[in-house]
């Protein structure tokens, strides 16, 4: 069973920070459905004059870890289950396949629209995949280069 998290104060900062940063940026806000992005996303962008569009969508959660929700992120052995689902989960190639699935409503509800994705390590691993055509083990493997949001052009 997942248990609702809120955003830490960690991830409060890069939050309030990312108002600032894309003011008059983005034409709408796409957000996984659990508590932790949506609580995000009215940090960044709060309802003052026009407020985004904001749509919550479960094809932007974080891979369904199955038996292993709730475990530490350290105990998952994320590169077995690539391809392989968790137990009573799925894998991280279903995780980017439903993402896809998302991505392709984006792109036919907002053509040139310029969209920001709250998510989760799943997320943003599958967002990358699909823009740039990175291996996702290498995505996986790798360690978190943080920055301040990252940026895909999307062509249709």
């Amino acid at each position: 069973m997942r248990r609702p998290v809120r955003p830490s104060p960690t991830g409060r900062r890069p939050a309030a920070a990312l108002r600032q940063r894309r003011r008059g940026w983005a034409d709408a806000v796409h957000t996984s459905d659990r508590s932790q992005a949506i609580e995000t996303a009215p940090i960044a962008f709060p309802a003052a004059g026009a407020p985004l569009p904001m749509v919550h969508d479960p094809r932007l959660r974080e891979c369904n870890y199955g038996d292993l929700n709730g475990s530490p992120a350290a105990t998952l052995s994320r590169l077995a289950h690539i391809q392989t689902p968790f137990p009573n989960g799925e894998s991280d190639r279903q995780a980017v396949a439903r993402v896809a699935d998302c991505l392709a409503e984006i792109r036919r509800d907002w053509p040139g629209g310029r969209i920001l994705v709250i998510g989760h390590a799943a997320t943003r691993w599958a967002v990358a995949r699909l823009m740039t055509g990175a291996d996702l083990a290498e995505l996986i493997a790798a360690p978190l280069d943080w920055r301040p949001g990252w940026s895909y052009p999307c062509n249709p």
